[in-house]
């Protein structure tokens, strides 16, 4: 790297040293050829290390830094015995071989996959491409052609080279900006002011002779060494620490070139906006209109992105709400859900009209023991679909854990809430459909009415004792009322 810096150095000595122009432009060319070796074996050593489309977009650059060297050194030894030259523009050989190693490039840069990208990311990617291609022709058009400039083919070339340069510029950003990039932020940042760079040295003036200033060969000679150092540093940094040479970052959700390209363009107006009416200032107004209508869609596209992950969000929500609140089984409310519809019904209601029951299934390690887990959870999903068929719509049924069940019973009497216990065992009686075989399993049932005095704890206490009581007299449901036990009928 150090001695690419120093032979640029001695380049731009060299280049202020000179006084005749065909002399510069021979040092111009001479300098070039070592820069895009430089980038040619770098870039070779980085795709040797990597793997994937980062392994394939290092290929790429390798064959363009060899396209680079072959054609500027074709041209180098054309300058040499060149006469009369006055500028740094290239022959059919070098313009052609340059042409086809920038455009590998931009296209391996535009190309390089974004994980994770959706079709409305992709849209809103190629309106960006599409917004700062206009604002380089709207800078190219105004500013790269001067008025005496005619000649539509000549016109033409130079929004054409303008466009290449500028999208050169916004695949480079875009690179880095996508949390994919395929080099490390040390090695982005010279090749990002390499395109940069290069742009400006296009729109740089030659003097009325045709000649150029030697800033102006310096200025075109720094884009070969800054790339150049680019894959130099992606090189020792791929050596030296390969986890995070080619790791990914995080991808901002927005981009803030197109309103870049909305303030060149309207800026372009504003400065052509005195001359008033003529080519220039149309073709700018033009530009801009063209930026706003493609911005306006890029807004929409990024509208319904946000939307779609909204509602994204909102499912995950109520996926994460249902989660929390029911049983993952058998979908009933779980144990924090229902004490939740307990204390609401004790608060909001006359806690005489509020009975709870407490369901305990017999057997059921039975049943797990000897037809395994999958046989208990056929019959817990079972259970709950029974109980959920024996009680009102605006009752709760909830599974507290393991094999035990509570029902929340609003507007419901004693007397009631027996009744529903005897048509819950009925319903238990029938056995439930497992494989080649059924399974079923008995059920004691505690039942607990509410005083004005209970809360959710006591009544739920309540419930359990009179459930362990109809366990140990194995007489079916028992009931709790005023704290005092008493076996429900039948």
């Amino acid at each position: 790297m150090l001695a690419a810096v120093l032979w640029t150095l001695a380049g731009a000595g060299v280049l202020y040293a000179l006084d005749a122009a065909n002399d510069q432009v021979r040092a111009f060319w001479a300098f070039q050829p070592p820069l895009d070796a430089l980038l040619a074996w770098s870039a070779w050593r980085v795709h040797r290390m990597a793997t994937g489309a980062i392994r394939r977009f290092w290929l790429v650059m390798t064959v363009a830094g060899v396209l680079f060297t072959v054609g500027d050194t074709v041209q180098a030894l054309t300058a040499l015995a060149g006469h009369g030259q006055k500028d740094t523009a290239g022959g059919p050989v070098q313009g052609l071989l340059f042409a086809v190693g920038l455009g590998a490039i931009i296209v391996a840069m535009l190309l390089h996959p974004i994980p994770g990208s959706s079709r409305r990311e992709k849209v809103a990617f190629w309106l960006d491409s599409s917004t700062v291609l206009v604002g380089g022709a709207v800078v190219a058009y105004c500013f790269a052609i001067e008025p005496s400039q005619q000649d539509g083919g000549n016109i033409a070339g130079t929004l054409a080279a303008g466009c290449v340069i500028l999208t050169s510029c916004f695949a480079a950003v875009k690179l880095v900006l996508s949390g994919n990039a395929p080099m490390h932020r040390a090695a982005a940042i010279p090749m990002i002011v390499s395109a940069g760079i290069n742009s400006i040295g296009f729109f740089l003036e030659p003097n009325p002779d045709g000649t150029l200033e030697p800033y102006i060969f310096v200025v075109r000679l720094l884009p070969s060494l800054l790339i150049g150092l680019g894959a130099r540093i992606q090189e020792d940094v791929a050596r030296f620490d390969q986890g995070s040479a080619f790791g990914s970052r995080r991808r901002r959700p927005y981009s803030l070139l197109p309103y870049g390209s909305i303030a060149v363009a309207f800026t372009t107006v504003v400065l052509e906006t005195p001359a008033g009416p003529q080519p220039r200032l149309w073709g700018a107004m033009a530009g801009l209109g063209v930026i706003v209508v493609l911005v306006v869609c890029r807004q929409l596209a990024a509208f319904h992105e946000n939307n779609r992950l909204i509602d994204q969000l909102r499912e995950h929500e109520a996926r994460l709400r249902h989660q929390a609140l029911y049983d993952g089984l058998t979908g009933l409310a779980n144990r924090t859900h229902f004490h939740e519809e307990v204390t609401l019904a004790l608060r909001d209601g006359e806690a005489r009209s509020t009975s709870l029951l407490l369901i305990d299934l017999d057997g059921f390690k039975a049943v797990n023991d000897t037809l395994g887990h999958a046989a208990g959870d056929v019959l817990l999903a079972g259970v709950g679909g029974k109980l959920t068929a024996c009680v009102r719509p605006g009752d709760v049924v909830a599974r507290l854990g393991g094999d035990e069940f509570a029902v929340l019973l609003r507007d419901c009497d004693a007397e009631g809430a027996e009744h529903t216990s005897e048509r819950i065992l009925r319903e238990l009686a029938d056995p439930i459909p497992f494989e080649e075989t059924a399974v079923r399993a008995n059920a004691s049932i505690g039942i607990a009415c509410a005083t004005r005095d209970d809360d959710v704890d006591s009544l739920v206490r309540d419930a359990d004792l009179a459930m362990y009581a109809a366990k140990r007299q194995g007489k079916g449901t028992w009931t709790r009322h005023h704290r005092d036990l008493a076996p429900a009928a039948g």
